[in-house]
């Protein structure tokens, strides 16, 4: 059997294809296969970026991921992950992704093998139902970091302010948030809001608040590219598609230019915290709750289908506020 790889590829920016990965244009073609299956194309992106992680490993060990691939080989993907330091839900996330795929595969006779990713669910990493090692900004550091963007400089200095405010004030996944497009904004009830397919392909709206939407208007009434003459053309009945938040010609911006954004205006605010997208997702639901917001409230913003999963998100002070021991201490004492 071929040697495991000691070392976790870099999974900064996964292979664009399988083939890339060393799956070769059959396995390319498998995924695609299997991926058209799902409605969400940020569902069809992460589980594509998540395979393609373990695509990696496997070519970096010599290792055929359709002849080959065992269980043993999960176990050091999975180890290497830890070692370089992925978080657990994370690693579970990834292992999830590609036991769904082989599953798939077995399902549909493309191949006899057991499923690599079927581990012992002891050996499986163990997610904290309760707590979340991602922590959210504090209220004086969202604050900050809204004062940064809004001060901040150079051509795309509005769509800066319009993309920090839909994260903090939304909890807009990434990829939701690169994924969107103009078309999708709307009103719902009196409501400013932006229509979505959210992961696990469930269709989703959030609200846009006024801070929201006064920079996103005035990102978009700034927009070259959306003037009448520069419109795309478009087939007879078909739906424009043009991006919510664009490059300067226009064109989709990726997450890595998201994730290069916060960690320049995190920098620039001083705030000491290893900044990303999912930072400013988990401030939302942290701030939100200790401004007095019900659990699950934020787990309908959130999108998530269980309320566990919003509960992992709430680090802030208030969570320990709102003690129990509190209550009945002055419910003793009287």
């Amino acid at each position: 059997m071929p040697a495991l790889s000691g070392e976790l590829l870099p999974a900064a920016r996964s292979p664009a294809t399988t083939a890339e990965a060393g799956g070769g244009d059959a396995l390319e073609a498998l995924l695609r296969e299997w991926l058209i299956g799902y409605q969400s194309a940020n569902t069809r992106a992460a589980y594509r970026r998540d395979v393609a992680h373990w695509l990696a490993f496997l070519a970096a060990s010599g290792v055929d991921p359709l002849t080959e691939a065992r269980r043993v080989h999960t176990h050091a993907w999975l180890r290497a992950q830890e070692a370089s330091g992925a978080a657990t839900a994370t690693r579970a996330r990834r292992l999830a992704a590609v036991s769904a795929f082989y599953t798939w595969m077995i399902a549909e006779d493309h191949t006899d093998r057991a499923n690599p990713a079927a581990i012992d669910p002891k050996r499986k990493p163990r997610v904290n139902p309760d707590r979340s090692t991602t922590a959210g900004l504090t209220r004086g550091q969202a604050d900050a970091l809204l004062a940064a963007a809004d001060a901040d400089t150079g051509p795309q200095a509005l769509r800066t302010a319009a993309i920090v405010a839909l994260l903090l004030y939304t909890g807009l996944r990434v990829g939701e948030l690169v994924g969107a497009d103009r078309e999708q904004l709307g009103e719902a009830r009196g409501h400013r809001v932006l229509r979505f397919t959210a992961k696990g392909d469930q269709p989703h709206l959030v609200v846009l608040p006024p801070p929201v939407t006064r920079r996103l208007d005035a990102y978009l009434a700034d927009r070259v590219d959306l003037a009448d003459d520069r419109l795309p053309t478009q087939t007879p009945g078909a739906r424009p598609r043009r991006p919510l938040v664009a490059t300067a010609s226009g064109g989709r911006l990726d997450r890595g230019a998201v994730w290069r954004l916060l960690k320049r205006l995190a920098k620039t605010a001083g705030i000491a915290v290893t900044m990303s997208p999912h930072v400013l997702r988990h401030t939302c639901a942290t701030l939100s709750r200790d401004a007095g917001a019900r659990l699950e409230d934020i787990q309908d913003q959130l999108g998530h289908a269980d309320v566990r999963t919003t509960r992992r998100y709430d680090h802030g002070g208030a969570r320990l506020d709102r003690s129990p021991a509190y209550t009945l201490a002055g419910y003793l004492t009287g």
